[in-house]
């Protein structure tokens, strides 16, 4: 291999893999039953009644790079372990391992003061409550963040927050008790990365009202609890501001690096799960006098299928030994280049799956479709693949500026 996986993960691996074969795997119809009947605005059961058990077993915050709260692993070794939670919607949660509350920890143990890791972290860390981030706007051109409209204002020694968000994930989940909000203390700035700045809101607060829950694909809850969210004239202690004013992008470029890489292992793991899902499928199957697995167009499509997930692995891989080994910033084109290859991989295996099981294939009962609304989801969450695309062009431009 041309990452070896350390000892430690290779260990936490197998017990990840062992949980999920007892636990995740057999309670996934159950999960999806709750998540359709309860709605986005409830707690599932099945949720519940995991996470102690995941907590237990010691596979608990794995995502936590230098904490004593998580498992001290790097990126590189987080990688393969977050493809396996990947492989099915009900993990990441259970592992206290899903988005948005991965970032939003992050932040908070970064740049909140004593008193915010004792009121927020310290139970997020516990899977008490969950947690919110608003940066999405339904007014403007969100691919833009430096577009945001939402306004924070100081006076005195209170932040005044106004503001529409939207695809605020988990606003609508009633253990969601504390927002990261995104938006302008400084409109007039020369330097518009520096107009913005990022807040900390309870979601109890007056003038915050979740509005409703946003679909994907017309799933709502699955895969993600997405949101809008009003807030008028909210009124925070000066002390809720994290970092600094003018420092919302700074944050943010932090937080949504890990994020990124998070999301494309986990979409690795999906697209592993959905090749399994179709080669079973088609060696099941006859049609035109012989299994559907011997017809050409389904064995090219396994190829290239196979081909397209070893060559996102490593790609990503890469990208973490990077951040690894140079910094966030500096492997900025590997987590671009990561961002816009696995979800379009994802997608058209994905789609091919769907063919593989006909008419089948395009309704619940095989989890294609839930699948393909992450993948195509994230194409657009983090930034879409248009802005991570101009980005790398600009890198790889600039190597000829002097030419």
């Amino acid at each position: 291999m041309l990452y070896p996986m350390s000892p430690k993960a290779v260990e936490l691996k197998r017990r990840l893999e062992s949980f999920m074969d007892r636990h995740i795997y057999p309670n996934e119809e159950r999960f999806y039953r709750e998540a359709e009947e309860l709605g986005p605005w409830k707690v599932y059961p099945v949720v519940e009644e995991l996470k102690p058990l995941a907590r237990a077993e010691g596979l608990w915050n794995l995502f936590l790079p230098d904490s004593g709260h998580g498992a001290g692993l790097t990126n590189l070794e987080y990688a393969p372990l977050c493809e396996v939670m990947g492989r099915s919607h009900l993990a990441p949660e259970v592992f206290n391992c899903s988005a948005p509350d991965t970032g939003n920890m992050e932040v908070l143990e970064r740049y909140g003061t004593e008193k915010d890791k004792e009121r927020w972290l310290k139970p997020l860390l516990a899977g008490e409550i969950r947690s919110c981030f608003a940066m999405t706007e339904p007014a403007v051109a969100s691919s833009d963040a430096t577009n945001i409209e939402s306004s924070i204002v100081r006076e005195g020694d209170h932040y005044v927050i106004n503001g529409r968000k939207w695809y605020t994930t988990n606003a609508t989940d009633p253990r969601c008790k504390i927002c990261i909000f995104m938006g302008k203390t400084d409109p007039d700035n020369a330097d518009r990365h520096k107009q913005q700045s990022m807040i900390l809101v309870p979601m109890d607060i007056a003038g915050v009202e979740v509005k409703r829950a946003l679909p994907v694909f017309g799933f709502y809850g699955v895969p993600d609890r997405a949101s809008e969210v009003v807030f008028t004239d909210v009124r925070v202690p000066k002390e809720n501001m994290l970092l600094g004013e003018g420092r919302g992008f700074e944050i943010a470029q932090g937080r949504l690096g890990p994020g990124r890489i998070h999301h494309c292992m986990r979409l690795i793991g999906l697209s592993e799960r959905t090749l399994e899902k179709m080669c079973r499928r088609v060696r099941s199957r006859v049609a035109f006098g012989k299994p559907v697995s011997e017809q050409t167009v389904t064995q090219e499509r396994i190829a290239e299928a196979r081909i397209m997930i070893e060559q996102a692995r490593l790609l990503t891989l890469n990208a973490a030994y990077a951040m690894d080994t140079v910094g966030n910033k500096v492997a900025k084109a590997e987590i671009a280049m990561i961002k816009v290859a696995v979800p379009n991989m994802a997608c058209q295996i994905i789609d091919w799956a769907i063919q593989a099981h006909g008419g089948g294939g395009t309704s619940n009962d095989f989890g294609l479709t839930q699948a393909y609304a992450t993948a195509r989801l994230l194409r657009l969450a983090d930034g879409p693949d248009e802005v991570h695309r101009n980005q790398i062009a600009r890198f790889e431009l600039k190597k000829y500026s002097n030419a």
